[in-house]
């Protein structure tokens, strides 16, 4: 069969700069919110008053603040959409070609969930890998439907998660006393939890082991079942609507994207802040911060990443700041190798079997490692892909999908 009818990876000529731009900023983005799972305890990820110490203060709590207003829920939503995206792009390039992409998506997901499920029990427990794979397996079946369709379904599906937390808050003061008491013990660890977290993530690979299967475990089934599955999954339904609307692809007009940059920092920022303030003033209790606290930034995050779509498309459209574009379409076209590449560094920092610094950086710290992980990943995805076709970790999924080895080399 011709070339032009047989099942292959995406050629360059195929690739939309634009939504490799939007892919190059989320990874970044995910990484300012995932350094303090890799840095800190992780009951002080929501709660940060548990904190050694006494919890965050000072210039630490600003740090955290900001990064729960511009960044938290936002680049990893942006992730989601464009994972969605992703199915319809494949869906409609195979369409094109003329040959089924059916099997070919679940081999995809299944060597997806392969490299998720080393990834969440080899090197971090905040995997988003394996959840990805089982939605991918969950709705493939919904890649033609209409975009108006896919539309409501993304966001009824996202809005599941609003009803479940708002009734749950709700009902509070009726919960059980042993249900209460063990949403607090979860919510606020004692001090003996958090000090056997600690030694154990200062301690070898093997010692951290517990401590990341429990851990990933629970991503993988309880917040997958609750969470993850109605809000990633609803957000991959937009992605594909978006995606067949024209909308990452920087084929609107400039208007529309104004319009959903202005709105959705507009509306999502205030709302996002009011969270953060909502939660600081109530001293981080878990009745008011576990559930109600957590909408404001919930419903919050997604005018926020609506907003950075909207910022990013308009500079896809101007062609300013073309060399900042080339080298976040270079990372976003590596995505998930510098994904994997974020957690190996950070464990290798932050855990024993590394340099051993588990609750030993603040908040300055952790952003100047942040920012240095961010220029090593611009400068060095540019010059790979400048070499080679796709990321070493591309090109091995790529190459189990196919069931072929992939040419590598640019011009080989």
């Amino acid at each position: 069969m011709p070339a032009t009818r047989t099942g292959a990876p995406v050629t360059r000529s195929e690739r939309i700069q634009a939504i490799d731009v939007l892919r190059g900023v989320a990874v970044l983005g995910i990484l300012i919110v995932n350094i303090w799972s890799f840095a800190w305890v992780t009951a002080a990820y929501s709660n940060p008053s548990v904190a050694p110490g006494g919890g965050l203060g000072g210039l630490d709590l600003w740090i955290w603040a900001a990064v729960n207003v511009f960044a938290d829920t936002k680049f990893i939503s942006i992730f989601s959409l464009l994972f969605g995206a992703g199915i319809a792009m494949m869906n409609e390039r195979m369409r094109r070609r003329g040959v089924p992409g059916g099997r070919l998506h679940y081999r995809r997901q299944s060597w997806l969930l392969v490299i998720g499920l080393l990834h969440a029990y080899g090197i971090w427990h905040g995997d988003i890998l394996v959840p990805y794979a089982l939605c991918g397996f969950v709705l493939y079946g919904c890649r033609d439907w209409a975009p108006r369709r896919l539309l409501w379904a993304g966001g009824c599906a996202v809005g599941v998660v609003v009803l479940f937390m708002g009734l749950a808050h709700w009902t509070i003061p009726d919960w059980p006393a042993e249900e209460r008491a063990a949403v607090a013990a979860e919510w606020a660890p004692s001090t003996a939890e958090i000090g056997a977290e600690i030694e154990a993530m200062r301690g070898g690979w093997a010692r951290q082991m517990p401590v990341r299967a429990y851990y990933a475990f629970l991503v993988e089934t309880v917040a997958f079942a609750g969470y993850l599955l109605w809000r990633a999954g609803g957000l991959m339904l937009v992605g594909m609507a978006l995606y067949k609307l024209g909308v990452l692809s920087a084929r609107r007009p400039v208007s529309f994207y104004r319009r959903l940059a202005v709105w959705g920092l507009g509306l999502g920022l205030p709302l996002a802040a009011a969270g953060v303030w909502y939660n600081v003033t109530a001293g981080f209790a878990w009745e008011q911060s576990k559930l109600g606290g957590s909408l404001f930034n919930y419903v919050g995050s997604v005018g926020v990443f609506l907003g950075y779509v909207g910022l990013v498309m308009l500079a896809a459209r101007s062609g300013r700041l073309a060399r900042a574009q080339a080298r976040l379409a270079a990372v976003g076209r590596m995505a998930l190798t510098n994904y994997i590449a974020q957690s190996l560094i950070c464990t290798l920092i932050f855990y024993g079997h590394g340099l051993g610094l588990f609750e030993r950086v603040g908040g300055v710290g952790c952003v100047a490692i942040v920012v240095a992980i961010w220029s090593m990943q611009l400068a060095w995805s540019p010059w790979w892909l400048a070499r080679f076709r796709f990321g070493p970790l591309e090109w091995l999924w790529r190459t189990l999908s196919y069931g072929r080895r992939q040419p590598m080399r640019v011009g080989g």
